[in-house]
């Protein structure tokens, strides 16, 4: 597409995208990178091509109902990624429950590849387990300004819901991570760590 793509927005790309299907080539080389960056803050490795893939299927099967008043379709598209990281995480969780059953009904050889599977679900760094168990409406929000750094407008956009319900799950989720993470007001040194690690999120 070329320098057709560059003289249009997000949104005049979209709206020639319904006759002329190549046209969206042009918002997935200006997006891929950045839905490709937020997934792999989320998801495993192995599995971030595929979503980012799926994201993009996502959004060009809605197109159609995409609003046009919007010239950047960046919330839109990590919108769209949100969910689908979504419809992954449960299918992930009934795969790894069906796992643990396996294995409370027979002894396991460590080499075998399903307990590897097992092994890698349970693997997590104090900070991933706390983001993991906080409350998925939370930490939607929360990952989207930390990670891709959108705005409260933005996140309303992407998540569609209120900016004032943004404000809200942005509070409420730095409190419960806070308190996922042991942290109160003041930061002693062993969560010195940590709380580097999680300052995105929790300023």
């Amino acid at each position: 597409m070329g320098e057709v793509g560059e003289q249009h927005s997000d949104a005049e790309l979209i709206a020639l995208s319904l006759k002329d299907p190549n046209s969206f080539t042009g918002l997935f080389d200006r997006h891929a990178r950045t839905v490709h960056r937020y997934l792999g803050t989320r998801a495993a490795s192995s599995d971030v091509e595929d979503l980012v893939s799926e994201t993009f299927v996502v959004a060009f099967r809605s197109r159609a109902r995409y609003d046009a008043a919007y010239a950047n379709a960046q919330p839109w598209l990590l919108g769209i990624a949100t969910n689908v990281l979504r419809h992954h995480r449960r299918a992930e969780g009934r795969r790894f429950s069906r796992l643990r059953r396996l294995d409370r009904e027979r002894a396991t050889d460590p080499t075998d590849e399903w307990v590897t599977d097992l092994a890698y679900a349970e693997q997590s760094d104090r900070v991933g387990r706390a983001v993991a168990a906080m409350d998925e409406r939370y930490r939607d929000v929360l990952l989207l300004i930390a990670g891709p750094g959108l705005s409260y407008e933005e996140v309303a956009r992407a998540l569609g819901i209120p900016i004032g319900t943004v404000r809200s799950r942005v509070s409420r989720g730095r409190a419960q991570l806070r308190e996922l993470l042991g942290l109160s007001g003041e930061y002693p040194d062993e969560v010195t760590a940590q709380r580097a690690a999680t300052e995105g999120l929790l300023e």
